[in-house]
């Protein structure tokens, strides 16, 4: 490997970890994280011994999480370097998962090879979502669970501000092209979870789980959540007409 090629992965894992520590440090943080697996595992259901494939698996939080839970878990991520340290993450969880490198919008699995793919952190970069979604539907046998940032939301500011200063792009989606875009790969939206009303550096700044959630709860029952939440978590099912065939 020549000289820039390394410093090339060093860079790249390097901006993944700052992108995770600033994610996820802090009582805030550990929030975040929390909230996230609470929400996948409800949207999942029984995870023990269920094929999961987690398409842009990063550091393989999710991952670990769901092998932790005995599921048969399989994770794919484009970047050789994030794989290597969520090889490592794995192994000091002593769980068993299946690192694949590769695109997530050209998977190398058969069509519904797997009960559940998982998509999260994705979409809202991907070149080409429409295709990114299609191929996480084209494996998934049964459930396709994947978030994106809500046009409807303080989101569509921060990407219009990404945009202004030619950083990397940061997408936001409505929830008319999310369904239009599930009904041309026959799934449909079995349920959604909307997260936070607030940015998510006012809650930084105020660093405090419980003002939070006072907070981002008082805003859920006047109703602003259901509309202006984000990110949008989104469970979709395969059609019953195209299960039906199985």
């Amino acid at each position: 490997m020549t000289p820039i090629d390394t410093a090339s992965l060093a860079g790249e894992l390097e901006a993944a970890r700052a992108f995770e520590e600033r994610r996820f440090r802090g009582p805030i943080g550990s929030m975040v994280a929390a909230e996230q697996q609470r929400v996948l595992a409800n949207m999942i259901g029984r995870i023990h011994e269920r094929r999961i494939l987690d398409v842009g698996t990063g550091f393989g939080r999710s991952a670990i999480a769901l092998a932790l839970g005995a599921a048969d878990v399989t994770a794919v991520d484009a970047s050789d370097a994030l794989l290597t340290e969520a090889r490592r993450r794995a192994a000091a969880q002593m769980v068993k998962i299946d690192f694949v490198q590769g695109d997530p919008h050209a998977l190398q699995f058969k069509a519904r090879s797997f009960d559940v793919v998982v998509c999260l952190g994705v979409v809202q970069g991907a070149r080409d979502w429409r295709q990114c979604l299609g191929e996480a539907c084209r494996v998934g046998d049964r459930l396709v669970i994947f978030d994106y940032p809500s046009s409807s939301s303080i989101a569509l500011m921060h990407a219009a501000v990404r945009r202004l200063t030619r950083r990397q792009p940061y997408r936001v989606l409505g929830r008319r092209a999310v369904q239009h875009a599930l009904q041309r790969m026959q799934f449909r939206i079995r349920s959604v979870h909307r997260q936070y009303v607030l940015p998510m550096w006012f809650h930084r700044a105020l660093g405090s789980r419980r003002l939070t959630t006072q907070l981002e709860n008082m805003l859920d029952r006047v109703g602003l959540r259901r509309q202006w939440g984000t990110p949008v978590t989104v469970c979709a099912e395969r059609a019953m007409k195209e299960r039906a065939l199985d």
